[in-house]
């Protein structure tokens, strides 16, 4: 396939096109009127925007800022997936695969932002630290 931007050469924006894709058909199969489906179709379009903006920063804080974004948009996608979900809109087992392109778009986004951004490493939950703290909350509501 001929290239004509940069942009069209990473592999995240290419994960990210094709997950705006699969939105696109989701959101025309779905008839009711919910905020998550607006909300879906925005971050889903934000996502490959970003992508693309930042990668044509000269400024690596510039390029970071809009790939910081665009992961944004790649966790908010993810939450309107759930909320879409659980008001059962649409099912659990369609939701699978693109829940896993976007883990693999948050992967890549967090590996290019570790080569631009000095706050790479506060952009991560420290897995250790919630998983503590998650088990002490569940201890006490228990009591």
């Amino acid at each position: 396939m001929k290239t004509y931007f940069n942009q069209e050469n990473l592999d995240v924006y290419r994960e990210a096109i094709t997950f705006s894709g699969w939105v696109g058909e989701l959101l025309g199969e779905i008839s009711a009127k919910a905020a998550a489906k607006d909300q879906l179709d925005r971050a889903s379009t934000s996502l490959p925007l970003n992508i693309a903006e930042g990668n044509g920063k000269f400024s690596t804080v510039d390029r970071a800022r809009f790939l910081e974004i665009a992961r944004g948009s790649a966790l908010e996608c993810a939450a309107c997936l759930d909320v879409l979900e659980v008001r059962k809109i649409v099912a659990a087992e369609r939701m699978l695969p693109a829940k896993e392109r976007l883990v693999r778009v948050v992967n890549m986004l967090m590996g290019m932002l570790k080569r631009f951004s000095g706050r790479a490493k506060f952009l991560r939950e420290d897995e250790g630290l919630y998983a503590i703290e998650h088990e002490q909350e569940a201890d006490h509501e228990q009591e």
